[in-house]
This record gives structure tokens, C-alpha cells and sequence, in this order.
């Protein structure tokens, strides 16, 4: 028996049906990254100094207070980035903008001194643990005396597990 061709019309169905399904699966194509006046809205605190994308990466530049490094030393030096890194701000910025990689926190002195910058990556926290990461830094800011100190430091520590860090040894070492 010979194998029958099979004709140009019998081909329509299945190649149109193969053409919506492709389209159907093909990524998504959101790859606007935020204006700068929408990077400023996620960031609108006092604190800030600036915010702005650096390729994908939004870089948020922070001035930490010179009370709370001289009071809390180099704990406050390390926890200043993480405070911005876990907030809602950070999560939300994510959550709308896929195009977006990463968010890099640096805290600053007045003088412009780098105290401490972390970077987060966009994939490494999800739903539940954005939940723990929110709840380590209300902790870390609303504990009171040694159970504070305590907050800080697990604080530091989870955040050391998630991101990539750098600490100017200046106000970091013992």
C-alpha cells in the first residue's frame, strides 16, 4: 500500500489548532520596567535618598541615622538594608513588575559613606516566606531591650541566607 499524502486543505485544521495552541503558551511579553516616577511611589519615605533601575536591578539608596549606628554599632550597620529589602514596598515592586530582577538596598551616612548594600533576587522569596521576612523586621523594630538585640540578629542572619551583602568593615567589624 502506498502512503497517502495529505493534501494542503487537509492540513488547515490541525496547523491552525497547532498555531493557537503555540500562541496560547508563548511567555508572556511584560517586560516594561517602572518609570522612575512609579519606582519613587513603591519608596516614598523620608528615609530614602534615592531610587532608580540600574538595568533591571531597582537600586534604593538609604541614609541610616548616625543615632542608630552610634547606639546599636555594627548590628544597626548590617540591619539598616534589610528593613527596606523585606518591606511591602520591595514585594510589591516585584509582584508588578516581572521585568524587574532584583531590588538592591544601600544605606548610606549623611556624608554618603556606604554602610551596607544587599541585593534580592526576584526569585528568592515566594508568598509564605515575603510573610516571615515582613514579620523578622516588625520584630527587629518593635522589641524592646535584650529580646531586641535578639530580633536584630536573627534578622541579620535571615536576611545573610537570602541575599547577596556587602558591609563597609568600617562600621561592621567588632
Amino acid at each position: 500500500m502506498i502512503p497517502q499524502t495529505p493534501t494542503p486543505a487537509a492540513w488547515r485544521a490541525p496547523l491552525a489548532a497547532l498555531l493557537l495552541l503555540v500562541g496560547g503558551c508563548a511567555p508572556p511579553t511584560e517586560t516594561a520596567l517602572p518609570r522612575p516616577d512609579e519606582l519613587a511611589a513603591y519608596y516614598a519615605d523620608s528615609s530614602i535618598e534615592t531610587v532608580e533601575m540600574r538595568g533591571n536591578v531597582a537600586l534604593v539608596t538609604v541614609e541610616q541615622d548616625a543615632t542608630h549606628l552610634r547606639r546599636g554599632g555594627r548590628l544597626w550597620a548590617k540591619m539598616g538594608p534589610y528593613i527596606h529589602i523585606f518591606s511591602p514596598a520591595t514585594e510589591e515592586l516585584l509582584r508588578d513588575f516581572p521585568a524587574v530582577a532584583g531590588v538592591r538596598v544601600r544605606t548610606v551616612t549623611i556624608s554618603g559613606t556606604e554602610i551596607a548594600s544587599v541585593l534580592l533576587e526576584r526569585t528568592t522569596l515566594n508568598d509564605i516566606t515575603w510573610k516571615g521576612a515582613r514579620t523578622r523586621v516588625a520584630q527587629a523594630l518593635t522589641h524592646r531591650g535584650a529580646e531586641q538585640v535578639r530580633s536584630i540578629e536573627q534578622l541579620v542572619e535571615y536576611g545573610e541566607r537570602r541575599t547577596t551583602y556587602e558591609y563597609n568593615p568600617d562600621f561592621t567589624r567588632r
